[in-house]
């Protein structure tokens, strides 16, 4: 039998978890592919979920990791466009048969086997969400919501006591939802993802609190942090109202109800349709939202929800989301009868289906959680455990556990009855600032539980053995051996399945706390799918306030320290908390008593003094009426009135980052520090506006022609060995000197956030979080040293990355490096402009693009929708300045960065110290393994080339052009300047940036000599820079910045920005230029933290060390 088939279906521990990496390291790349073709086979036949899954992540492995990394498989090769085609459209099935037809038709090739990979990777996640959907539908109580087509069939009707009204009130009564959050002690290598849980029933398990909150310093009182009201009104409408998120709305029909994107509701309205109110099953029906809610309350009248977090920041760990649906879901369900009670707590029945219907909840507005984050609706100290399926459920015959687990109230001799007063008075719970995306993590797990990587298995036994430990030191009452344990896993299994858990400033802020702490240090609890958002430490009960205080000073003087290379959302707070021990809580508020939070009405009055009053019903002019006599009694009403005016008139908007004219300020200097060129800015703006540059307008000419290089245009990496001795020579006499780019902020790497990719310490190298920067260093260190000569290198920085990147190198000495280190400030900026309708519509619609699971895709065609609305309303091509000054601005692309070298002096400095200097190896901040290899400088100075640049073999994931003939010359080809999509495919080789720049030549070609760059006349150094750039397109390119406001909550907008681009210096007829085919692990670029899980497994990151000497 294959081997990987009997491993899959194998009844036997031994057998079945057996390692898809240890099978595979043994078999020839020959064998390899006739097996994952077999596997192939039985993928489509069985219908087990697990057994398919696991085969299709095994073909995934094998094609990714082992085939398209193998020495005896050509390196390069093409993927049919129709196949991309299907990929991007999820017919994933299709494009695995295309790719499959091309493999037989031409034989075997790296580039066709990475495209098998992707596809193959995203079939599985597809098969899975489809199953996760499938299991939500078929919930018990879940179904009649997707059976019901008519509103006729709606069996839904408000309960009683939500229409009567008190004799002495006009006010309706007011239903009332109290709910705490969920924290988890174990964690257990996040055991609660649905399929783990769905497929390992035994080892999902967890220990799960509901918890109270108040933020340390601020807050009198700890209270359930999750509210949710609902009461009926005489108006036939949905009125939704999210206080912290400071906004309402009216909803007047089912299409809006139904689309998430385009406001701030998406998870109000989710927990609308997951209760049942409106149902899943009338959406697209166009049936009238009032005559539904005719129906459902009265005639004429509608329904009013509000919800209110009390300022817990996005990124908690909390399962905030999660439980706020949670809390709509109870609350909508006792004010429709589908519970025993209206008010008090739920039962347990009734806990499991708004616990399902959360999940159902999710899946609706396109997010996602574990099983266990609704354990906020039951009280106090849970266990919850994966169940094995049984017949009648939904997931019997197609997976050993369900996607339910089972919970149970820890009480009696299983719990120390001292144990919850312990743990509130030892464990010190905060939020460090961070607010990162563990979506990929959560893929990552996925992958490595299935592929049964040998020490991710291991860890996995651990977070076992260490879930019984925290369950025993519960009933023992021992927080110390409790805090002992939760370190253990932190520290141990969870870093050792995702390494990416934690983070630079989590070591940081544990090493600090145990310095100082000593033996009062009991351990860290690491909270959710990463670190550095939610967290906690357990400390001496004694010290515990004391050590609540000091804590905040650490996290805040640690996050300082680090603002400019990590993502931080918000400043670092710590809670005071509380285990709740009721569960979701209902009360009923009638009478004069019926009112809304405070904060309530100044969303509202500032939306109303707008109207008409006459439009406005006279029950709702009375309750505001009544209100302000109830803020005058509670001192209420100059807060009050202060967030009406804030509302009303956007003079000083509570949530923005900081008061404008502060940043207007700051942003005037920057230009004025920066050279911000005026007329240049006015002649882009208008060109802009007038449609004459844009997206559309990148293109080369639709006849241009595009075709791959010959293998005479290019030099194999392996051919240049005969030139080793003579890159020796040059590196010994100190000829060479290293450039890296180090303008940019990574906007894909962190989602926009504005942080400087080069300080990122991202991965962790003996023992100590490492930067970009710092790898580079070292890479160049390694050479030095090996060649006993200096190598001067040279970082090109920009007005957003200089002061950071020279702070950092001092405080780091240049991070051991005993060279030269160079600063190349940056002497361009642009201002980034508010996109046009055109060029986003051309972004995203003409331009290819991966269609999401269904529900993201709705959601994400909405926020675009509302992303073109925006820059309408803004101003199309108008100057972007709604966000803080150094997001307004950003660097005119890395043409500039080498240019700049001319201007800034830099250049004069380097061959003034070492003037034997002919070469520089120029390499983005991203591209970790290049260094200065003695054979390509070698064979760069022997080819008299001006310019030599390095290549990859294309990837399925490489895109933005690559290595072509246009119209018979070879250059390198942007994939901005792509006159056709299908182009890029046919392109053997990605452009890797690196380059190897002969200085004499250069200057040549700038009309300068080094005596002229000595001179340092800026007139003419500025006139010779203008000379070059004229003759190097100008791009119009999208990018994602990030606005954060109120509690780390962040908005993603797309602005343009103009870039001139470093390869098209190869499009110059009279500038020379070579072409040298490297490896990926020398030529890849990291520009996606999703990335890095591979980056390890395939090698990547041991050659990468291997080329550096670290401190």
């Amino acid at each position: 039998m294959n081997v990987f088939v009997e491993t899959i279906v194998a009844t036997e521990p031994a057998k079945r978890n057996r390692s898809f990496y240890e099978l595979s390291r043994g078999l020839s790349a020959k064998d390899l592919l006739q097996h994952l073709r077999e596997l192939d086979q039985f993928r489509k036949a069985t219908p087990n979920l697990y057994d398919k899954v696991r085969a299709i992540l095994f073909l995934y492995a094998g094609f990714r990791f082992f085939l398209t990394e193998s020495k005896d498989v050509p390196a390069v090769g093409k993927i049919p466009y129709a196949g991309f085609e299907d990929l991007l459209a999820r017919r994933f099935e299709h494009a695995i048969s295309t790719f499959l037809g091309e493999l037989d038709a031409h034989g075997p090739n790296a580039t066709l086997f990475s495209a098998l990979a992707d596809s193959y990777h995203h079939l599985s996640f597809q098969i899975l969400a489809d199953q996760v959907r499938k299991s939500v539908r078929s919930s018990k109580g879940n179904q009649w919501m997707f059976r019901v087509g008519h509103q006729e069939e709606h069996p839904i009707r408000i309960h009683p006591a939500l229409l009567q009204r008190t004799d002495s009130s006009l006010f309706y009564p007011i239903l009332h939802e109290h709910t705490s959050v969920r924290m988890d002690l174990t964690h257990s290598g996040w055991s609660d993802i649905f399929f783990l849980g769905m497929d390992y029933p035994e080892g999902a398990r967890v220990i799960n609190l509901s918890i109270d909150l108040g933020v340390f310093g601020r807050d009198k009182d700890i209270l359930p942090p999750l509210h949710a009201y609902v009461r009926v009104i005489p108006d036939p409408v949905l009125r939704l109202t999210s206080i912290d998120l400071n906004t309402t709305k009216d909803v007047h029909d089912l299409a809006d109800l139904f689309n998430f994107g385009n406001d701030y509701l998406s998870l109000v309205k989710a927990g609308v349709i997951a209760s049942g109110l409106i149902p899943p099953s009338f959406e697209g029906t166009n049936q009238s939202l009032p005559d539904i809610l005719a129906r459902i309350v009265a005639p004429g009248m509608g329904i009013e929800l509000v919800t209110k977090v009390n300022d817990i920041p996005k990124g908690s760990r909390f399962a905030v989301s999660t439980n706020l649906l949670g809390s709509i879901i109870s609350l909508l369900m006792r004010a429709t009868g589908q519970t025993k009670n209206l008010t008090g707590g739920l039962d347990e029945s009734e806990r499991r289906l708004v616990a399902s219907r959360a999940i159902l909840g999710e899946w609706i507005g396109g997010s996602g959680g574990g099983w266990q984050d609704s354990g906020g609706v039951w009280p106090g100290i849970k266990a919850i455990q994966g169940t094995f399926a049984q017949e009648g459920d939904p997931e019997f015959n197609i997976s050993r556990g369900t996607l339910l687990p089972r919970h149970r109230v820890l009480e009696g001799e299983e719990v120390h009855p001292e144990i919850g007063e312990k743990i509130m008075n030892s464990l010190v719970l905060m939020h460090g600032g961070m607010a990162s995306n563990v979506g990929p993590i959560l893929e990552m797990v996925t992958e490595k539980y299935l592929l049964r990587g040998e020490q991710e298995t291991q860890a996995r036994q651990q977070t076992n053995e260490i879930f019984d430990n925290i369950l025993a030191a519960i009933k023992d009452g021992d927080v110390q051996k409790l805090g002992a344990n939760t370190a253990r896993n932190f520290a141990g299994p969870i870093k050792t399945i995702i390494p990416w858990a934690s983070t630079y400033f989590t070591e940081q802020i544990i090493a600090r706390a145990k310095k100082e702490f000593g033996s009062d240090y009991y351990g860290f609890l690491m909270l959710g799918g990463m670190s550095g958002g939610g967290m906690g430490m357990f400390v001496n009960p004694a010290r515990y306030e004391e050590y609540k205080l000091r804590v905040l000073e650490l996290l805040r003087s640690t996050k300082q320290e680090l603002s400019d290379s990590l993502p931080f959302a918000m400043e670092p707070v710590v809670y005071n908390w509380r285990i709740n021990p009721k569960g979701s809580w209902g009360t009923l508020h009638q009478g004069n008593e019926a009112l809304m939070p405070e904060q309530y009405y100044a969303i509202h009055v500032s939306q109303l003094v707008k109207k008409d009053p006459e439009t406005i019903s006279y029950i709702r002019r009375a309750e505001i009426d009544f209100f302000t006599t109830y803020c005058e009694q509670n001192n209420l009403a100059y807060p009050l009135l202060r967030t009406i005016v804030s509302n009303l008139f956007k003079v000083s908007d509570p949530t923005a980052q900081g008061n404008r004219s502060v940043e207007n300020e700051k942003a005037d200097r920057i230009k004025r520090e920066n050279g911000f060129d005026y007329i240049q800015h006015e002649d882009i703006r208008e060109e802009l506006q007038k449609g004459r540059i844009g997206l559309s307008r990148n293109r080369l000419a639709a006849e241009t022609s595009i075709e791959d290089v010959q293998p005479t245009d290019i030099t194999q990496l392996s051919d240049t060995q005969e030139y080793t001795q003579a890159g020796e020579a040059a590196i010994r006499a100190g000829k060479v000197a290293v450039m890296s780019l180090a303008a940019g902020v990574g906007s894909r790497w962190t989602k926009g956030a504005g942080v400087i990719k080069a300080l990122n310490p991202f991965v962790e190298i003996n023992g100590v979080h490492r930067s970009f920067l710092e790898i580079h260093l070292a890479k160049t260190r390694r050479v030095a040293e090996h060649y006993q000569t200096d190598i001067p290198h040279v970082v090109a920085t920009s007005y957003l990355t200089h002061e950071p990147i020279r702070k950092q190198l001092a405080h780091t000495r240049n991070y051991g490096y005993g060279g030269k280190v160079f600063l190349s400030a940056g002497r361009s900026i642009g201002q980034r402009f508010v996109p046009t309708e055109r060029d986003l519509r051309f972004m995203w619609e003409e331009m290819p693009q991966e269609t999401l699971d269904e529900n993201k895709q709705k959601v994400r065609d909405a926020v675009r929708s509302s992303m073109i609305n925006w820059a309408k309303a803004k101003g199309e091509g108008t100057d972007y300045v709604d966000n803080i000054a150094a997001q307004r601005f950003s660097p005119l692309g890395h043409w500039y960065e080498v240019s700049n070298l001319l201007r800034n002096g830099t250049l004069a400095q380097l061959l003034r110290e070492q003037p034997q200097v002919e070469t520089i190896m120029l390499h983005n901040i991203d591209t970790l393994g290049a260094d200065v290899h003695a054979a390509v400088l070698g064979y760069h100075l022997a080819s008299g080339n001006a310019l030599t640049f390095e290549v990859v073999p294309r990837r399925i994931e490489d895109r933005g052009g690559g290595l072509a003939r246009v119209n018979g010359h070879v250059r390198l080809l942007e994939g901005l300047a792509q006159p056709r999509e299908e182009d890029e495919l046919a392109l053997s080789y990605y452009n890797s940036m690196t380059t190897w720049i002969q200085v004499d030549p250069l200057l040549k070609l700038f009309g300068l000599s080094r005596q002229d760059v000595q001179n340092g006349d800026e007139a003419l150094l500025a006139k010779a820079v203008r000379s070059v750039a004229q003759r190097i397109p100008t791009y119009v390119t999208i990018k994602d910045v990030k606005y954060r406001w109120g509690h780390g909550q962040e908005d993603i907008y797309p602005v343009a920005q103009i870039e001139k681009l470093w390869s098209d210096m190869s499009a110059l007829p009279d500038v020379k230029c070579g072409y040298v085919v490297v490896p990926r692990s020398r030529g890849q670029q990291m520009k996606d933290p999703a990335q890095l899980d591979s980056w390890v497994t395939d090698g990547s990151k041991d050659y990468v060390v291997s080329l550096g000497t670290f401190e």
